[in-house]
């Protein structure tokens, strides 16, 4: 491919990122006004922890089933049939593999809700001291587990749509997840005797309307699968075979998060609650560039490579990653400055207390130092995903999990056997830390096994980063000290001031960047 062709490859995918994230910025809009209102209705304590523990396990198999494992599996054989221009080979192979996938996660959620005390007893183990809080768990857990076969058959839609460049819709059914939940805890949670169940039937209704909305739009382009169970279809098996060696790779963060679960249980109440509000925060920019630009360069690199167009293939990864951390670094910088103002202003209120908001700034703090290497390793692995290759990816998962169970262990028992407040901060810090590892372990293998080195001008690049990261550390600080206790302001006026921070943080790193040289034409990539 030319130089011109390149840039016109990578403009397009500078414009698929674009409408991706914006979609995206509407749901997490979305998300924020759910958290505030879950914040309010029930702050974080032990029934805020029982919901968090029941739904981490759905959402971590969403992972495996849905936009992890089985996408990063799916697309590049989709993208490899779609290339070859057979339309009925193309329509064969996704009657049968949603046939399967159907299949498969109706039995898993059967069995989840089946066996829902034992996988609380497995996952949440400090839970099994309180059988209160333990039965709430595997009660909710019960509810939520159908939504793991909903999610998973919007997220094949979703895939198929990304696959013909549909991005808008897909990106945009999140905010249908945040309007059921808070519909359901304005509409339902006052009518039921345990009121923080509605969260769980929100979850529950919140899948149903997003398979109502992706599901028909395949039609539209002639692709509406009919459902075929044939285990031994050759696309199902051969999907089936990559999948493997993905179920750690694609869901590497959110094992972390399992094994933090696990940890967290035997800390102190509201501790697990804690960690869903970082976590909450440390999306954001996760899902508004690091899944954008995963979701939308993965189709791109698979018909690159299915084309045997090795420079084109190259040339966007390297566009990948330089956007990647253009975007991260600020983002895990401003996350950490703003911790407590962003708890503040977000979470309290209600029944979520000052208390709370230094807990939970704690262990956000310690989360946003793995953001660019949770972003890169949405990058990195589609770079392996597109060439078919899923085993190297599982080698730096299983990796990655041992040494997050090593952190955490390390650094989270003796603060807690020492009864230090904020031990939870521990398995955020680990969290953190072995995403950083994922990526290192990524980069060196894609380095070593396909040979892929930096296009020139990565000095200059990084140079330019560092000093718009010093520039945005200093006008946040300056910023938020003339703020002064941020709980001494109203509510709107404590929106208002978070924003004029943010703009201010934000403002002086895109000014440094444009007086060292850099412009948004270099995000086109030339």
């Amino acid at each position: 491919m030319s130089g011109a062709g390149q840039g016109k490859a990578r403009g397009g995918l500078l414009r698929s990122t674009a409408v991706f994230s914006a979609m995206t910025l509407l749901s997490r809009i979305a998300g924020f006004v759910r958290d505030v209102v879950q914040a309010s209705f029930f702050g974080a304590g032990g029934i805020v922890d029982a919901f968090a523990v029941a739904y981490r396990i759905p959402n971590y198999l969403r992972r495996i089933f849905a936009e992890g494992s089985f996408a990063s599996a799916f697309v590049p054989v989709l993208s490899e049939l779609r290339q070859k221009g057979d339309e009925k080979a193309l329509k064969d192979f996704l009657d049968h593999v949603a046939g399967a996938l159907c299949a498969t996660v109706l039995v898993v959620s059967g069995l989840g809700m089946l066996a829902a005390p034992l996988v609380v007893a497995l996952i949440a183990p400090g839970s099994l001291d309180d059988p209160e809080k333990f039965g709430l768990t595997a009660d909710m857990l019960r509810i939520v587990f159908p939504y793991l076969a909903l999610v998973s058959m919007t997220a094949l839609s979703g895939a198929v749509l990304n696959s013909f460049q549909r991005f808008a819709l897909p990106a945009v059914t999140p905010v249908l997840h945040n309007l059921a939940v808070i519909a359901a805890m304005y509409g339902l949670a006052p009518f039921l005797e345990v009121p923080v169940k509605a969260l769980a039937w929100g979850v529950l209704a919140a899948g149903a309307l997003q398979l109502v909305l992706l599901w028909p739009a395949m039609g539209r382009l002639g692709l509406r699968p009919r459902l075929r169970l044939n285990l031994r279809h050759e696309g199902v098996r051969r999907v089936g075979r990559m999948m493997l060696p993905t179920l750690f790779s694609s869901s590497v963060a959110q094992l972390n998060l399992i094994v933090g679960t696990m940890f967290a249980s035997l800390l102190v109440d509201g501790s697990q609650s804690w960690l869903y509000y970082s976590d909450r925060l440390v999306e954001f920019p996760l899902g508004m560039f690091g899944v954008a630009l995963g979701t939308v360069i993965l189709p791109h690199l698979a018909r690159r490579h299915a084309d045997a167009d090795t420079t084109g293939y190259a040339a966007a990864l390297d566009w990948g990653l330089r956007t990647v951390l253009l975007l991260a670094v600020p983002a895990a910088l401003g996350l950490a400055l703003l911790a407590e103002p962003l708890a503040v202003v977000i979470f309290e209120r209600g029944e979520f207390v000052a208390a709370d908001s230094r807990m939970t700034s704690l262990s956000l703090m310690a989360m946003s130092l793995g953001i660019p290497g949770f972003m890169a390793s949405k990058v990195l692995l589609s770079a392996f995903y597109a060439r078919q290759d899923t085993k190297t990816p599982m080698r730096a998962a299983v990796a990655t999990v041992f040494i997050n169970v090593g952190l955490t262990a390390a650094i989270t028992t003796p603060l807690w056997l020492g009864a230090v407040p904020g031990a939870h901060a521990g398995i955020a810090l680990a969290t953190g830390l072995a995403g950083l590892a994922n990526a290192g372990l990524l980069w060196r293998y894609l380095r070593r096994d396909a040979g892929f080195t930096l296009s020139p001008g990565w000095g200059r690049h990084l140079m330019r980063i560092g000093l718009a990261s010093v520039a945005l550390a200093a006008a946040v600080l300056l910023a938020a000290g003339a703020v002064g206790d941020w709980r001494a302001w109203g509510g709107v006026a404590r929106w208002l001031l978070l924003l004029g921070v943010v703009a201010a943080g934000a403002g002086a790193y895109g000014l440094v960047l444009l007086a060292t040289g850099w412009r948004p034409r270099d995000l086109r990539g030339g």
